[in-house]
């Protein structure tokens, strides 16, 4: 009966020691706690004394005691062995756990860290056991007890196998934790010094050589009388820039006005600059202001003015020459005072030389022109830009999603064909479609890059598949829409994955590319290809190149990835 009695007395301590022992996970944040008061338990609870965690130097490689209860400072401090040296060092080496029954009679047991002459005189056994973490042994967990208890030594060997995971698992968050916290301080250190940035106060962020040197140029040109051209790509911020040489001038006080000469139709477009007069037109049931009267002793920013036709063209050349403009069905000029900023993506030289644009015009526009670079010009300006937008994305959907390593490092490799606006978009949709865990991965990023570049536009690819799997006889088409015998080289990034760059050009890998009559003469027809057998090595070859991965690959050949599959499908290749 006494038996029993002892029996459910050492269950329920064993139970205690593991329940308690696993509440401390949660711990994790300061392991020296969680882990002291693991070996605190197993001490009172169980008489496994003086317990120790001993983890590997990244330098040296010797175990020195990380953790430890029941040893002084100088025991602690004696607690290191090289690789194989002592028990420790050997359960170390082969991640097998040892048990020394009597410490006395094993040779191997060196009595380093705690002197003999300290220990009981009776019999002391030793126990130790590899802390394990994804099959690597990353610590030892050992500790001494009197050799002549009830227990058996391999049951409280079992106890501290378990014990360990618990430790490992601490080990483990603490890590992440740290990893997390560090990102954090980076990402805080970054926005801090974005903050400080030479634009940050106008929204325009990075901190890249070519970025500078624009906003070295919008510095110089603010408080100067002089219309400024901005060159750039679409979406590289041209309308930030007219504000920041607004809201850095002089003229900050005044209105800032901006048009988009490509949004508003050309029959429109004059009276909307300009204005009108009551009864100057059909509809016109009272007096206007045009943007350019509205933007007296302001600014006016005229977008995307390789837009403007040639009638247009003469009247604001007008404008910047008098100082004056004259509404619709107007004869009396009104003065203005207006500082003109003008915006093109296209090259007002090619449209000079093409008759499309006036010389004169150019001439008085092209005083002082600022080039904005694109985005994949913008070294290290996407990892801010990143992180900006992710902050933003954050604050308007109420979330807490981070990068991971991969998607920061898939979103610096990326080209960007879109610049800063197509950054942003792809950051705020991560946002909303990042799982539980709130980690945006590279997966997820590339995901819906593919899914926006695979958005047909009537007119720009060679085939559309049909929604249902129902071939339609294609009708006969020129040489130039022929598919490529052999397969053609697909081209790597030299980082192990796709050239963005020639997904954005399929001509740059030897994918045939129609003509623009050609495409008209395909759209109006709207038929649908045939899968023929020769594109199966070319499949084959892009899903190779893909890593097996059908969405890429689908991008590769300038597909959706329904497109691919289907014919993955059809070829008896899925």
């Amino acid at each position: 009966m006494k038996q029993i009695e002892r029996l459910d007395i050492a269950n329920h301590s064993e139970y205690v020691v593991i329940k308690e022992a696993a509440e401390q996970i949660e711990n994790a944040y300061d392991p020296q706690k969680a882990i002291h008061t693991i070996l605190s338990l197993i001490s009172r609870q169980m008489g496994l004394n003086r317990g120790r965690v001993l983890l590997q130097e990244s330098v040296t490689g010797f175990l020195y005691t990380a953790y430890a209860y029941g040893l002084t400072k100088d025991e602690i401090a004696r607690g290191r062995f090289a690789m194989r040296e002592g028990i420790t060092g050997k359960v170390m080496h082969t991640g097998t756990p040892v048990i020394v029954s009597d410490i006395d009679k094993e040779d191997d047991y060196l009595c380093r860290t705690v002197d003999r002459s300290t220990l009981p005189q009776e019999t002391v056994a030793f126990i130790a056991t590899p802390i394990v973490r994804n099959s690597v042994v990353i610590g030892v967990l050992a500790v001494n007890r009197l050799a002549n208890r009830n227990r058996p030594l391999d049951k409280d060997l079992g106890i501290l196998k378990l014990i360990s995971l618990f430790i490992s698992e601490i080990l483990a968050v603490n890590t992440m934790l740290e990893k997390q916290t560090q990102i954090l301080k980076e990402e805080n250190e970054q926005l801090r010094a974005m903050a400080l940035g030479q634009g940050s106060q106008y929204g325009i962020i990075g901190e890249s050589p070519s970025l500078m040197s624009a906003l070295n140029k919008v510095g110089r040109a603010a408080n100067a009388s002089v219309t400024v051209l901005l060159k750039g790509e679409s979406g590289t911020g041209k309308e930030k820039f007219s504000r920041m040489l607004h809201l850095s001038s002089h003229r900050q006080d005044g209105p800032f006005i901006a048009i988009n000469c490509a949004a508003i139709p050309q029959d429109l477009l004059e009276s909307e600059l300009f204005g009108h007069e009551k009864g100057a037109f059909t509809g016109a049931t009272q007096t206007k202001q045009g943007k350019i009267e509205l933007a007296n002793h302001g600014t006016l920013f005229l977008d995307e003015i390789g837009d403007l036709d040639l009638g247009l063209q003469a009247k604001l050349l007008r404008v910047l020459e008098e100082r004056s403009i004259t509404r619709v069905g107007a004869t009396k000029p009104i003065s203005v005072d207006a500082r003109i900023i003008v915006a093109s993506h296209k090259d007002l030289h090619e449209a000079v030389n093409s008759g499309k644009f006036r010389l004169d015009l150019f001439y008085r526009l092209n005083v002082f022109p600022i080039e904005l670079p694109p985005l994949r010009e913008r070294e290290g300006d996407i990892r801010l830009l990143a992180r900006h937008f992710l902050n933003q994305a954050n604050q308007e959907y109420h979330a807490s999603a981070i990068f991971d390593h991969g998607a920061m490092e898939f979103l610096e490799l990326y080209d960007w064909p879109g610049n800063i606006r197509q950054l942003e978009n792809v950051v705020k949709r991560a946002v909303l479609l990042a799982d539980e865990s709130r980690f945006i991965s590279s997966a997820l990023i590339e995901r819906i890059i593919a899914e926006e570049s695979a958005i047909i536009h009537v007119g720009q690819v060679p085939a559309i598949e049909p929604e249902a799997p129902k071939l339609i006889e294609a009708p006969v088409v020129s040489q130039e829409w022929q598919r490529p015998q052999a397969p053609p080289p697909i081209h790597n990034n030299g980082y192990g994955g796709v050239d963005f760059a020639a997904v954005q050009q399929p001509e740059r890998m030897g994918f045939p590319w129609p003509s623009q009559a050609a495409m008209d003469e395909q759209s109006e027809k709207r038929a649908y290809w045939r899968v023929s057998e020769d594109e199966s090595a070319r499949l084959q070859q892009a899903l190779e190149m893909a890593h097996g991965n059908k969405t890429r690959a689908a991008l590769l050949l300038n597909m959706t990835p329904r497109q691919f599959s289907y014919r993955l499908k059809k070829l008896g290749l899925a």
